[in-house]
């Protein structure tokens, strides 16, 4: 593995726009727009990298990767039809007052970072997501979304260019 896509999902394969179009709630875990999943594609084919999951949604799957309910399975569905599959996911250091608060932001940087020490023959990262993470050393490798439109052509050429080593966040 020498590429990887640190994905989040809400904000990023589907958005306020699309949800509020579609007359549903972004964290309903029923809802992943296929044209986001198709751009993402773009990504993946072009770069070769790997997808590892940062996103609330890693606790949908066992630790085999294995989707436990219907909206981890409409994921790994969605994803295969691009041949995309999920290589891994993030360490999770949250606590119970973070799953309280709904404040994942807060250990999310962390988390990749752990990653990444556990996993040393990475070469080159990239974060998808629409939160601000609050580090610096992520800041460098992450092509914020907007959450009310998703991952964008421009975000993936942004993030090509980053896992390319040519630019920085």
């Amino acid at each position: 593995m020498a590429k990887v896509i640190f994905l989040d999902i809400d904000g990023v394969l589907n958005s306020n726009f699309w949800n509020d179009s579609h007359q549903r709630e972004i964290g309903d875990g029923t809802l992943i727009d296929g044209e986001k999943i198709k751009i993402l594609a773009s990504l993946v084919k072009r770069t070769n990298a790997k997808i590892i999951l940062h996103s609330g949604w890693r606790f949908w799957f066992d630790d085999e990767l294995k989707p436990l309910g219907t909206e981890a399975e409409r994921l790994v569905d969605m994803l295969a039809e691009e041949e995309l599959f999920i290589d891994g996911v993030t360490p999770d250091l949250t606590t119970e007052e973070i799953r309280r608060t709904k404040k994942f932001s807060l250990v999310k940087a962390d988390e990749i970072l752990l990653w990444l020490k556990l996993h040393n023959d990475i070469t080159e990262w990239v974060v998808l997501d629409d939160l601000d993470l609050h580090s610096i050393q992520i800041e460098q490798h992450q092509v914020k979304t907007d959450p009310t439109i998703g991952l964008t052509l421009e975000n993936i050429e942004k993030a090509e260019k980053i896992l390319e080593g040519s630019i920085s966040g």
